[in-house]
């Protein structure tokens, strides 16, 4: 008789709230009504839309199915290829269009920030970018808000480039003036030293031709402290953690040069592409090299929340009124493009949930 061997051990309690068995999904945000929002970029699936909410248990296109038709005489007002969704809490849906099908070269007006009003769902307001913020090679990734400084608050976006440099962005919601912090940075840019592995394997861009290289993806991960002050960010390439006081991040007298002294450190946190912060600022922040969901407290302190081998990629985070955490898990590291070509994503993807007991983190006072 063999006998039974020790086995990894795998813990928290998940919940499946949808399974995608068409386009897969990166982000996800609920409002504070418990409304969910969805969105797909156009990486190669047939994305019929990029925007969705999910009403009993269904997709619909959110806000309209037109907004969601690339519209080229009007770009602005339509959703090329939409990354990530932000429900702030007051009412408004944020969605970053990065304007970039297949991580192209943005389209002109392409690029911008949409803001959806929930309660009539349509669009209030939409920021786009010059040429000195949104470069060629910029990838607009995530974005978190505050409403407490300026007239009418701060955004702070993340460009996730895989040739150029990382950055984030800024931008005044008042006037929609942006522009770029820590660009090319050491904690916006990928680690140079990192070998990623996700189920074992190293994760590198494989192509179909044989030809290979590293995988490298600049400022992702993205958190905002409860009262506004911190901004918490990693590239997704990296396990590191940093942090950035979001009033030198807004400081133009401050050089950019300059603001790396601003940079705090936090550690290993794992490799990460969402997070999210809670109400009592615990940081939340995926490990997509272990499958797992890792909590950071406001004293530095990390610990493994999660640990499944359903979390197959935790992508976007977000926290509802439920108390709930929300994730999206995706296979991303499944993809034809790190696998010569092979496409080895099983459906259907997921949006999970687990009790966390913590609200969201406030946008407004």
């Amino acid at each position: 008789m063999q006998p039974m061997l020790p086995m990894e051990k795998y813990f928290g309690q998940f919940e499946l709230v949808h399974a995608f068995y068409g386009a897969m999904p990166t982000g996800v945000s609920v409002s504070e009504t418990g409304r969910i929002f969805v969105c797909f970029p156009k990486w190669g699936d047939d994305v019929q839309f990029t925007v969705a909410e999910i009403v009993e248990g269904e997709l619909q296109p959110y806000p309209s199915l037109e907004t969601n038709l690339v519209n080229t005489a009007n770009i602005t007002m339509s959703f090329v290829s939409v990354q990530s969704i932000v429900a702030d809490g007051r009412g408004t849906l944020w969605i970053l269009d990065t304007g970039a099908p297949n991580f192209s070269e943005p389209i002109q007006g392409g690029a911008k920030l949409v803001a959806v009003d929930l309660s009539t769902n349509t669009i209030r307001r939409v920021y786009t970018f010059t040429e000195d913020v949104v470069l060629p090679t910029t990838y607009l990734n995530d974005v978190r808000l505050d409403f407490r400084v300026g007239r009418a608050g701060y955004a702070y976006i993340t460009d996730s480039s895989t040739r150029g440099p990382g950055a984030i962005i800024v931008v005044d919601l008042e006037n929609g003036n942006a522009f770029r912090r820590l660009n090319g940075a050491m904690s916006t840019s990928p680690d140079p030293y990192i070998l990623p592995k996700v189920e074992g394997i190293i994760l590198m861009n494989r192509n179909p031709d044989g030809s290979t290289s590293p995988f490298r993806l600049a400022s992702d991960s993205l958190a905002i402290s409860p009262d506004g002050k911190v901004l918490f960010y990693a590239p997704l390439t990296s396990r590191q953690l940093f942090s950035i006081s979001t009033e030198a991040l807004r400081d133009r007298r401050i050089q950019d040069m300059n603001l790396s002294q601003y940079v705090q450190y936090w550690g290993e946190k794992g490799a990460s592409d969402g997070m999210i912060t809670g109400a009592k600022g615990t940081v939340y922040a995926g490990d997509y090299e272990n499958n797992s969901i890792r909590k950071i407290l406001p004293n530095g302190a990390m610990e493994t929340i999660a640990h499944d081998p359903r979390i197959l990629w935790p992508d976007t985070f977000s926290i509802g009124p439920d108390q709930y955490l929300y994730v999206i898990v995706n296979q991303l590291h499944r993809q034809a493009r790190f696998h010569y070509g092979r496409d080895l994503r099983e459906k259907p993807y997921s949006l999970l949930r687990m009790r966390i007991d913590e609200f969201p983190a406030p946008t407004f006072s």
